[in-house]
């Protein structure tokens, strides 16, 4: 028998409905931020939804981490350990945590997995986390298919966590500065001010402005979905959906695009099997380009990184459609995919500016906009709001279903009725009666009467009766043991799915590096304490509480000159004096520092 390694799909969840949509289409597992310190300050949740969304989840086996990944202050200390007991008693299966001092923290055993803003990219960094505490490691997004590869086989036994699909933070994850730098709100907090969004000049050494007004910070989506078997067997185990700031109709699609693309992998690939159960019906064919979007990369997960920015726009772009043909008074011609009434539309203008409007009518190939935009003849069209699919994805969800088999039969005071679910035999009951042999047949009414679940997590697929006689069983009998046997197997289901508690077992080794500046996000004196232990011998406090001369505000594999053609390793040289400059609309400079060897990207606060 192949021995099958179960892959999880992670979606986010902004709220509790978010959180039950992602699960009726097809997630294996939901992130969602608590009150506080989540990594998303606008996308906290009460202990008692979150509740909610647990017992919902588990039914399905569905697992439901919430992100406590900021790092905290001293005199939070004692309110996180509060907050982490409530979820830990709420059954939350992990916390998805980036600052090092809860592990110092008076809390229960529950799993610790390691944010993404721990900068997770190298197997040694990966060994140590698993050394300390962390079944899980949640990897930097910058990471090759290749590096993925061989932090798995350095760390076997340790999951890893891949972000599959969403946003792109610029710098490496935790490492970003720039918001606390220029606003006083630090992303390591929960509060990014989108620094990476807004649009720059670049500037050389003698005062040339190369670039006007251009988002050069800004990166494209990530969609990995056609490296989804690669990542598999590069030895992934979660596969991650950014949003926990997205609306519910982005995570539905997603989502359901995923899960269709993993079962479709499953079906040929036996080895690998979903991490839960029951079946999820969509009512809309998925297509991810239909959701908000600036434009896909698989972000050097295969491809390189030459087309990985979106200069133009930090907006959501939508689906190519064609081209401009013809302009009229109060229309204009299209070559390409066809529009619809109400969809909304946009193009980049001959300033190179993003112009979007809705479109009122459509005949043929003519677009009757709404308001008549300064369109010309030739600009590529985009739609980025789709009338008829996001009617399609309004309809009522289909709720999840575990698909059961039931077996009824009988024992000497009575009858029997019993849940079988993949062979396995879930739970059941008894219910005392005086048998008497019926005047009519019984067998098709026990059938219909006992696969009537109506508005239960159950779907009955099988109905097998062993009876030694024909005996009278009433429709009111059956529907009491069904009712019964519900609650039986939602108890039975819930006990099966229960988190798994993991006290740390801290190894004592030595961190990755002996010194830790800035970069090494130390705010509280737990965090301290934790890495003196592992033998750091010098810690600088984070960057939110001491001031930096011209820090590094972000840390970015992006590179600038490659995307404006000026590789030095590809042996083009920049036509301008170096150094370079972001120049932001509030006249703030920031130098660019290029490290070649490593293939990164500074910005550096003048």
């Amino acid at each position: 028998m192949v021995s099958k390694r179960q892959i999880e799909l992670l979606a986010p969840a902004k709220n509790l409905q978010t959180g039950i949509t992602a699960i009726n289409h097809g997630a294996d597992a939901v992130y969602i931020g608590a009150s506080q310190f989540g990594a998303r300050q606008a996308a906290g949740n009460s202990v008692e939804d979150i509740a909610k969304l647990v017992e919902y989840a588990h039914i399905f086996g569905v697992k439901v981490y919430v992100t406590l990944n900021t790092i905290i202050y001293d005199e939070e200390i004692a309110e996180v350990e509060k907050l982490i007991t409530e979820l830990y008693n709420i059954g939350v299966d992990a916390l998805i945590v980036q600052d090092m001092g809860i592990l110092r923290m008076n809390i229960p055993p529950i799993p610790l997995h390691a944010s993404t803003q721990m900068d997770n990219r190298s197997a040694d960094k990966v060994k140590f986390l698993s050394d300390v505490g962390f079944p899980r490691v949640v990897l930097a997004r910058e990471l090759s298919l290749q590096q993925i590869s061989e932090i798995h086989k350095a760390n076997p036994d340790t999951e890893l966590e891949v972000f599959v699909h969403g946003a792109l933070c610029v710098s490496y994850s935790g490492q970003c500065y720039a918001s606390q730098h220029c606003f006083a709100r630090s992303a390591n907090r929960g509060a990014c001010a989108q620094f990476c969004r807004l649009p720059f000049d670049l500037v050389d050494a003698d005062g040339n402005v190369i670039a006007n007004e251009k988002h050069l910070l800004s990166l494209k989506d990530m969609n990995r979905s056609d490296y989804l078997e690669e990542m598999l067997d590069a030895g992934v185990t979660s596969l991650k959906i950014e949003g926990r700031l997205k609306d519910e109709s982005y995570v539905k699609n997603i989502t359901a695009y995923y899960r269709a693309k993993l079962d479709e992998l499953f079906a040929r690939r036996k080895e690998y099997s979903r991490a839960s159960h029951g079946k999820t019906s969509p009512q809309f064919v998925p297509s991810p380009e239909k959701s908000f979007s600036r434009g896909f990369t698989d972000y050097m997960l295969k491809n390189g990184k030459e087309d990985i920015s979106s200069f133009d726009t930090p907006k959501s772009m939508g689906e190519r459609m064609g081209r401009v043909k013809f302009v009229s008074r109060n229309f204009f011609t299209v070559t390409g995919k066809d529009f619809n009434n109400g969809d909304g539309a946009c193009f980049i203008n001959s300033d190179g500016k993003l112009c979007g409007f809705r479109i009122n009518r459509v005949e043929g190939n003519r677009i009757f906009p709404q308001t008549m935009p300064r369109i010309e003849s030739g600009d590529e069209l985009y739609r980025n709001y789709d009338c008829d699919f996001e009617r399609e994805l309004s309809r009522p969800d289909v709720p999840r279903r575990r698909v059961i088999d039931l077996l009824f039969g009988e024992n000497e005071n009575g009858f029997t009725l019993t849940v079988i679910e993949n062979n396995e035999t879930i739970c059941g009951i008894e219910q005392q009666f005086n048998k008497e042999v019926a005047r009519s047949p019984q067998k098709e009414n026990i059938i219909t009467q006992l696969k009537k679940w109506g508005n239960t997590p159950f779907e009955v697929d099988n109905v097998a009766i062993e009876l030694s006689d024909n005996w009278f069983v009433p429709s009111s009998l059956l529907s009491e043991m069904r009712r019964r046997l519900c609650e039986e197997l939602l108890n039975a289901y819930r006990e099966i799915n229960k988190r798994n508690d993991m006290p740390l077992n801290e190894k004592c080794v030595p961190f990755v590096v002996e010194k830790l500046d800035y970069k090494g996000n130390v705010s509280n004196r737990y965090a301290k304490a934790f890495y003196e232990s592992h033998n750091v011998k010098d810690i600088a406090p984070a960057f939110e509480l001491d001031k930096v001369e011209k820090p590094v505000v972000m840390f970015c594999k992006h590179c600038i000159k490659l995307s404006m053609g000026w590789c030095s390793k590809k042996g083009t040289r920049i036509p301008y004096a170096e150094p370079l400059y972001l120049v932001s609309g509030d006249g703030r400079r920031f130098r660019l520092s290029f490290d070649c060897k490593e293939c990164q990207m500074r910005v550096v606060a003048e």
